[in-house]
């Protein structure tokens, strides 16, 4: 299947809450408060938040007051226009690698959220895009990151810098850079160790591996994405504050699209921290992530 018809497939749920009422509710062509009340509320149901879900409707209805026409096939056209909109204000392209080698991604997330999967995808999509990419074993806590980490590195032909488990994290990361930039990587992509964004111990060992690359090349890292399990819902919201605080995230990539009701997750974030959605994630697959595209992600919305 092509990669739209699974992120049609993977936002059923979240399209069932979206569409299934509008054809019950509206009756005459009247745009009542109770109307717009119930789709607030089912917008809210689909993760895209409180103020979120209230800016929407609000705007939606200043687009069907445009409209001569006003049926729940308008409703629907003016509801999706309007949070395409909202998405499009923040998309933005994903970053090219640039001429100074090696582009460094920090990854980053709780655990739990897909990092590890994320990165060995992430290695696969620039490998496919003619980039040379090392990846970095900076999860030195859990037992089987570094061979978990070393399996998805086999499937997208990107080696690993590992020093094994309790080893210093940032130094670990240090030592990547150096044979990155030895080896003339273009691309090195460090794994870190899933936290808890409350502990702040644990933000202290992120903001470390930030400040030793800080040293090796001012500009890293170039990327800081932050890995998000869509069916979190708005749980999301605080990790992406507290992450946002402590290291500074550039992008988002928002994982396990696949069947979640809490799709709308994705408009609310972008709306409430105006930072991009670089990536999206529809299944296990190497080509089952993706840099995220408003329409695209709109459309399968509807």
């Amino acid at each position: 299947m092509s990669f739209l018809t699974r992120l049609k497939d993977g936002l059923a749920k979240t399209r069932q809450i979206l569409t299934t009422p509008l054809e019950e509710l509206f009756v005459g062509g009247k745009v009542d408060e109770a109307l717009l009340e119930e789709l607030e509320d089912q917008l809210v149901m689909a993760d895209f938040g409180v103020e979120t879900s209230s800016a929407i409707v609000s705007e939606a209805r200043e687009r069907l007051d445009r409209k001569q026409k006003k049926d729940a096939d308008a409703m629907r056209e003016a509801l999706r226009d309007t949070i395409r909109a909202h998405l499009e204000a923040v998309e933005q392209a994903v970053p090219q690698p640039p001429r100074v080698k090696p582009w460094v991604i920090l990854v980053v997330g709780v655990n739990g959220v897909g990092k590890t999967t994320t990165i060995g995808k992430l290695a696969a999509y620039f490998k496919s895009n003619g980039e040379s990419v090392l990846l970095a074993a900076g999860d030195t806590y859990r037992a089987a990151a570094v061979a978990q980490l070393q399996q998805w590195g086999d499937r997208s032909a990107a080696p690993l810098i590992s020093q094994g488990q309790d080893a210093d994290a940032a130094s670990v990361v240090h030592d990547a850079f150096a044979a990155a930039r030895a080896r003339k990587f273009d691309v090195l992509i460090a794994d870190t160790a899933g936290r808890l964004h409350t502990k702040s111990n644990l933000m202290e060992e992120l903001k470390k591996i930030k400040r030793v690359l800080g040293r090796l090349d001012p500009a890293a890292p170039h990327e800081t994405l932050l890995v998000l399990d869509g069916t979190t819902g708005q749980n999301a919201v605080s990790q992406v504050q507290k992450f946002h605080e402590a290291i500074g995230i550039t992008g988002l990539v928002v994982t396990k699209l696949d069947g979640t009701a809490k799709g709308g997750v994705v408009v609310g974030l972008s709306e409430k921290f105006k930072l991009p959605v670089r990536y999206i994630g529809v299944g296990e697959g190497l080509e089952d992530l993706r840099p995220f595209d408003a329409r695209q992600f709109v459309e399968a919305l509807f």
